[in-house]
């Protein structure tokens, strides 16, 4: 299966749906990247397609990856630098054990959809929504390969 294949239509609007409502809490931009296999580490991979999705660009340096490889079953939370130089080094630990407890029930779409609503929550408190808030980066789910 190839990587846009791996949620239905229905899915892919659920999560987009979820990253649009969670960016209204919070200044911080949300993508979701599917990847059929990770060639590297998952960290490295996240963040080799972050750069790729041009994620460093945001204003505040706010954008976070969810990043999934379907075949190896990896995943991966990445935050840029304004985000990481504002939080505890353990910020990201609930919500990627949230989104991974609904994966080991194959409940993927449901799992990515609470993770970016908890992000959004979590984010608020340290970039919150701003009323002249544009959003800098297409909520779109991007794929590989």
């Amino acid at each position: 299966m190839r990587a846009d294949q791996f949620f239905t239509n229905d899915q892919q609007a659920q999560i987009i749906a979820a990253i649009k409502e969670a960016e209204l809490n919070t200044s911080g931009e949300i993508r979701v990247h599917v990847e059929k296999t990770c060639k590297a580490d998952v960290l490295d991979e996240a963040a080799y397609i972050f750069k790729q999705l041009k994620m460093h660009k945001t204003e505040q340096r706010n954008g976070v990856l969810f990043f999934i490889s379907v075949d190896d079953h990896q995943f991966a939370i990445l935050g840029d630098a304004g985000i990481n130089a504002k939080v505890p080094a353990t910020f990201w630990d609930n919500v990627r054990d949230e989104v991974i407890a609904h994966f080991k029930k194959q409940a993927f779409a449901e799992g990515l959809a609470k993770g970016i609503l908890m992000a959004g929550e979590k984010l608020k408190t340290y970039f919150p929504y701003q009323t002249d808030d544009v959003n800098e980066l297409d909520d779109e789910i991007s794929f590989g390969k």
